[in-house]
């Protein structure tokens, strides 16, 4: 039974840990670093000893080649001696040359110094028995190559590393014999200390993973928190994290989508009235596409009707003589009426639908002006309006020249429409700089406010009645801006003191 309880609580303990990230941190960082700490005790338990005598026997070495040089360099013998000790006090070794007859030529007895006859010999011995049993000697002195080993001899308990320099230039070798500390003594108050310090590493880890863990797992804690809150649509509450880190930035942008998502569902509480009034606009979209059919029905339905009485009446022989040449007359005035209407309704689609391409050239503006003035110039006349221009001469623009001789085809038309008997029409250009305002002004009724804007609208009209003569559709104002907005230029209409004035802005060139 009590097993089986162990088992439970065991299970539990796990699961707490795989859903907590606080634990998780803890254990992984506190693992991490017991296996660090680990790995590095055994790792010099293996290795530092002969870690410790391959750094020795590379030193000795170095050193011994640094002293043949200045050994070399040096031939009073007394600097010699000076040399020499200098090596031994700093190496904690023992200098011997040797000739290659294999005598002793050199071992120092300093003067003031305890002098171990014993140590000596010793010393000596190894070296004639090194020299005795070393089968590549000559190879060494020829090929100038120097040789490092570890003795079997022991002085006072130690063994020592032998280190043998060939001199080719005095034809000698230096030896140098320095005692070989006990590595398993180093070896074992190392691991000792490493105990000692392993137990205390132990606790600071456990006590800086729980720190760190808790630095982590807090914010990201709160991070949780809110996002759950989130996840129920409840955006009242922030992530109060100030860290300067990622986790702080998160906690930024955590609120910072809390308030849009908040703002999201605020702005859709307003969809349904948003959704009406698209409703509502639809509607009038369909209602202005039904205006449009009626207008061109309109617009077609006269001219049709009295294409359609004449010919009934010449087919009858109603007519005869001269009547019945000027309703042949009428038949072919309406018919041309029709085919502009049809021709305009398709420039007008094809401008809307951008496959016209402009084909731009230089030319004078007042030019174009005057030219498109001499077309009305009868129908003026007839009206007896009065024309004035004011219009700086030799202009240059950059423009199609067809297309905006159908934009002042088009204001010219509109201004005769709308000017009464014996007013006044300006044609006017003037500078502005790098521009020029091209404008066509016409005495007569102001366009009422509500209108204004209205007016370059598709077939839609002030005036609901039609001068038959000079059109009256509705689709020229709706070129002209088509025109000028594929030109880019600037365009517009204004209520004056005398009456109506249309511009347009153009750069100079």
């Amino acid at each position: 039974m009590m097993k089986k309880g162990n088992i439970l609580w065991e299970n539990k303990f796990l699961l707490k840990i795989r859903k907590n990230i606080t634990w998780k941190l803890f254990i992984i960082t506190a693992l991490v670093f017991i296996i660090f700490i680990s790995g590095t005790l055994v790792f010099q338990s293996l290795f530092f000893g002969k870690f410790y005598i391959n750094k020795k026997e590379k030193n000795i070495q170095s050193e011994t080649q640094k002293f043949k040089t200045m050994y070399n360099k040096t031939k009073d013998e007394n600097e010699v001696v000076e040399i020499i000790r200098n090596f031994e006090e700093n190496n904690n070794a023992k200098l011997v040359i040797m000739n290659r007859e294999g005598k002793i030529k050199f071992i120092t007895k300093l003067d003031n110094e305890s002098y171990d006859a014993a140590r000596i010999k010793i010393i000596n011995d190894i070296i004639v028995e090194w020299v005795r049993n070393f089968n590549s000697l000559d190879d060494m002195i020829k090929y100038n190559k120097s040789v490092t080993v570890i003795t079997d001899r022991e002085i006072h308990g130690r063994k020592n590393i032998l280190t043998a320099v060939p001199d080719n230039k005095r034809e000698e070798i230096i030896f140098a014999v320095t005692s070989l500390q006990p590595v398993d003594e180093a070896s074992s108050v190392i691991r000792e200390f490493y105990i000692y310090f392993y137990i205390g590493a132990v606790i600071l880890i456990l006590l800086l993973s729980l720190i760190y863990t808790n630095m982590v797992s807090k914010p990201l804690v709160k991070l949780n928190n809110t996002a759950k809150k989130m996840a129920s649509l409840d955006f009242s509450e922030k992530c109060d994290v100030k860290n300067e880190d990622e986790i702080g930035n998160l906690a930024d942008t955590l609120n910072f989508l809390s308030y849009n998502l908040d703002k999201a569902l605020t702005s859709l509480k307003k969809a349904n009235l948003k959704l009406e009034k698209d409703i509502e606009r639809e509607r009038k979209i369909e209602k202005v596409r039904k205006e449009f059919v009626a207008s061109i029905s309109h617009e077609l339905k006269t001219p049709i009707n009295l294409i359609e009485g004449y010919a009934e009446g010449l087919k009858d022989n109603i007519f005869e003589g001269d009547e019945k040449d000027s309703y042949i007359d009428v038949i072919i005035d309406e018919s041309n009426k029709m085919a502009n209407l049809v021709s305009n309704m398709l420039k007008l689609s094809h401008l809307e639908s951008g496959i016209i391409k402009l084909d731009r050239e230089i030319f004078f503006m007042d030019e174009l002006i005057t030219y498109v003035f001499k077309k009305f110039s009868k129908v003026i006349k007839d009206k007896n309006i009065k024309v004035d221009f004011k219009m700086i001469k030799r202009v240059k623009v950059y423009a199609d020249w067809d297309k905006m001789e159908q934009v002042m085809d088009n204001f010219i038309t509109n201004a005769i429409k709308n000017t009464e008997k014996g007013g006044n029409i300006i044609f006017a250009i003037a500078d502005r700089k790098d521009k020029i305002i091209v404008s066509v002004e016409n005495t007569g009724k102001n366009i009422p406010v509500e209108d204004i804007t209205k007016i370059w609208n598709n077939f839609y009209k002030i005036d609901k009645s039609r001068n038959r003569k000079l059109g009256g559709t509705g689709i020229g104002l709706a070129i002209v801006k088509n025109i000028l907005e594929l030109h880019g230029f600037e365009y517009g209409v204004k209520n004056t003191e005398r009456g109506v004035i249309f511009y347009f802005i153009m750069d100079k060139v």
